[in-house]
């Protein structure tokens, strides 16, 4: 449904900044990963690598060969006890079982073992291997377990935050998502994009905290937005809806200080124009023809404040020309600082993409900014949301179909 009120060109001033195509001193070195905690391998209950797989028979090998050469008076065989405990981490209890089987062996048996094997080595190497069995058969069970807890985990956070479609109406969406917390899918960033009566409606907001503790948040705020997109007809509607859901939750908490900073973008059926509102939320950029443009409304409130009249921002309304494109971050991506303490430069840093992939799939502009992101910050140690939203031409029916819309990284 249009809109009254003229709708601004995005040439006209009411979009500033430019892209700067001069590459600042990128700092030394590659991206640091972030996580920690541990090997992965470890950590997620998968098959170990190849190397920890093949330390245990190494080792006997090298111990038995080094008994057989070594002088009779030199005694190896105690450290073949050292072999079923190594076993334990990359091994199940049966194939345990069987090194600590082959170590009792090469410790008691002359000719294989010491030459004078000593009972007290023969019981140590078999106590280290029973031990190094029931180590094993706990740490299965607990891996299955963490693989079950961790899929259950993985299907709750995608149902607060599943993955995009590769068309919503008229619009062509990609995102990319990362949570600061490790080991989690969603933290205190969230995007949504839906069709409703009225067209199509993107959210992108940052809620206060960060991991699990910002969770019932975003749960809260994309369920509000899901229903406003249905019932309002203005987009400052749904604004104030997300504004009330914060502030009930915030008064329903003890000792809670509910807020969060969102950017409302809304594109009516044809997709012709857009406008944005933006509640404390760093400006959308407009993509066109390979360059980078800040639309930047006038800059609300953040939501739940809890303000006696709640007055949403005046929105922005730009006229989009074919192949023009937005990004939305949060400000994980704007506040990224590299080893010298400077913020990343979105603008700057997109034009110096090659043009291929500024003017290419959302989905590959994303993908680029996110690498482009950790060369220059290293480890991103805040969440961090990416969506770009491509408007497809009036006369070409958009294919509706179930590809995912996040970028891989």
């Amino acid at each position: 449904m249009p809109r009254p009120g003229p709708v601004a060109d995005a040439r006209n001033g009411s979009v500033t900044g430019t892209a700067d195509r001069r590459r600042p001193t990128e700092p030394a070195g590659g991206p640091r990963r972030g996580g920690g905690g541990g090997p992965t391998w470890l950590r997620r209950g998968v098959a170990a690598p190849g190397w920890a797989r093949g330390l245990p028979p190494f080792l006997l090998a090298v111990l038995g060969t080094l008994q057989a050469l070594t002088p009779p008076d030199v005694e190896l065989g105690f450290l073949l006890a050292a072999t079923p405990p190594l076993a334990a981490i990359a091994y199940g209890p049966m194939a345990t079982g069987c090194f600590g089987v082959v170590a009792v062996v090469l410790a008691a048996v002359p000719g294989l073992g010491p030459v004078h094997p000593g009972q007290s080595d023969v019981f140590m190497v078999a106590f280290v291997a029973l031990l190094s069995v029931a180590i094993a058969w706990i740490r299965t069970r607990r891996d299955a377990q963490m693989v079950s807890v961790r899929s259950i985990a993985e299907a709750a956070q995608l149902a607060v935050l599943p993955p995009l479609t590769e068309h919503v109406g008229r619009v062509r969406c990609a995102g990319l998502y990362r949570a600061a917390q490790s080991g989690t899918l969603v933290g205190g960033d969230l995007y949504d994009v839906r069709e409703g009566a009225w067209g199509v409606r993107a959210l992108v907001a940052d809620v206060q905290g960060h991991g699990l503790h910002a969770v019932g948040t975003v749960a809260a705020l994309l369920g509000a937005f899901r229903e406003a997109v249905l019932d309002e007809p203005y987009i400052e509607g749904v604004a104030a809806k997300l504004d009330r859901r914060l502030v009930i939750d915030s008064a329903r908490a003890e000792h809670a200080e509910l807020f969060a900073t969102a950017l409302l973008l809304e594109f009516p059926p044809d997709a012709s124009t857009v406008r944005v509102l933006s509640c404390g939320h760093p400006p959308p950029l407009l993509l066109r023809a390979g360059v980078a443009e800040e639309a930047a409304p006038d800059a609300g409130t953040p939501l739940g404040l809890g303000l006696a009249s709640y007055v949403p921002p005046s929105p922005l309304d730009l006229a989009l020309e074919p192949g023009d494109r937005l990004l939305a971050h949060t400000d994980g991506v704007s506040e990224a600082r590299d080893t010298r303490g400077e913020l990343y430069p979105l603008v700057q840093r997109f034009g110096e993409l090659p043009l291929e992939v500024r003017e290419g799939e959302p989905a590959v502009l994303v993908g680029a900014l996110w690498r482009d992101l950790r060369r220059f910050a290293g480890e991103v140690s805040d969440d961090v949301a990416l969506l770009v939203l491509a408007p497809t031409d009036p006369e070409r029916e958009p294919e509706h179909g179930t590809a995912e819309g996040r970028a891989e990284a």
